[in-house]
């Protein structure tokens, strides 16, 4: 089987590198390596790992140029296409738009359709579908305008989030407000930086769980993480924000600690479990997916957060931790998640249909 890691760097020569900081230049002690971190190393490794099962797999950086994917499924002719593209033209919504490329081309793709790309980035839509098939969310308001009433008619603290982004982007240690002053500055923010409308939640306090989902046909759920705050800072709020995620150097990064298995009383294990599944179900998304939850520490109940389609796949990222303590290894993950999409492709094609 020919397979394809595809990705999108447009400008290769300025991969994410993160320089080891010299002595002092940190006031915290950082719990993680400070190793220097480059995408395209990370996307040769996983070609890497498919090879070791026999599949001729290689890495194609398209550069934010189609013809250049074009030309390579043209001459290389690939079964699968195992896809990282999550932007174009520097645009995450135009994420959707490639899949549904692939979809016309009727090549086999790994993850989510276009449709759950699409749905689950858009935050609002996400919550109203979820509210529809009974899956609790925080409540919310969106404003689109600063011109429009700030009567949310929701309760203190608020967290306040760029409507239509992912992997925390736009969320840092201001999201949370305590008050009008604050919301009213952050909403501005919001809709000034990212020309999209705000998103106001109520924040709900409490533990948070990433509830990993893997399969096709016949999904299950995985080992839950946990996100332990109890390192952090008092100036820093109990949140996985956009510097927990991505910025070494930035104390939220180390202070934000995975525990997998997450320990939760039976009852609590199993509704988080079977919530996960049904937001998998209910968003469409296929492969694997991650659904981030609070448990409350108000009523001790799970409000759903984001369903995450096609997680970072990363050896040390959070989808593969769930995974490893699941008991599968790195190599063989990717190799179910490429099989995935070749028996659905397998299938389409017997019985005439398209990847819908």
């Amino acid at each position: 089987m020919k397979v394809v890691v595809l990705y999108n760097e447009p400008i290769q020569d300025k991969a994410k590198k993160v320089k080891k900081p010299k002595d002092g230049d940190l006031d915290f002690d950082p719990v993680f390596s400070l190793q220097e971190i480059n995408p395209i190393e990370e996307f040769e490794q996983i070609a890497a790992s498919l090879r070791k099962f026999g599949y001729d797999a290689y890495t194609l950086n398209i550069r934010d140029d189609l013809q250049l994917f074009f030309k390579d499924i043209d001459k290389n002719k690939p079964d699968v296409i195992f896809n990282f593209v999550e932007l174009f033209n520097d645009q995450p919504r135009l994420e959707m738009n490639f899949t549904g490329l692939l979809e016309l081309l009727k090549i086999p793709y790994t993850g989510a359709t276009p449709m759950a790309l699409g749905t689950c980035q858009n935050k609002t839509l996400t919550k109203r579908i979820l509210r529809a098939a009974g899956i609790r969310t925080p409540r919310f308001k969106i404003i689109k305008h600063m011109t429009e009433s700030f009567r949310t008619g929701l309760k203190y603290p608020l967290i306040v989030k760029p409507a239509w982004e992912d992997a925390s982007v736009g969320i840092d240690n201001n999201s949370i407000v305590n008050n009008l002053d604050e919301l009213k500055k952050r909403v501005d923010y919001v809709i000034t930086s990212f020309k999209q409308p705000a998103l106001i939640e109520e924040f709900i306090l409490g533990r948070e769980l990433n509830v990993a989902v893997f399969g096709d046909k016949n999904p299950i759920v995985l080992p839950i993480s946990e996100i332990d705050f109890s390192e952090l800072p008092d100036h820093l709020h109990p949140i996985v924000s956009f510097q927990a995620k991505w910025d070494p150097l930035h104390e939220a990064y180390h202070k934000t600690i995975p525990i997998c298995p997450a320990i939760l009383p039976k009852r609590i294990q199993k509704q988080a479990e079977k919530m996960a599944l049904l937001c998998f179900k209910t968003m469409g998304v296929r492969d694997y997916s991650r659904v981030d939850m609070r448990l409350s520490k108000a009523d001790n109940k799970l409000y759903v957060l984001e369903v995450n389609p096609n997680p970072d796949l990363t050896e040390d990222a959070g989808f593969m931790r769930s995974v490893s303590h699941a008991g599968y290894d790195y190599a063989t993950t990717l190799k179910m998640i490429v099989d995935f999409a070749y028996e659905r492709g397998k299938g389409e094609h017997s019985s005439g249909e398209t990847h819908t």
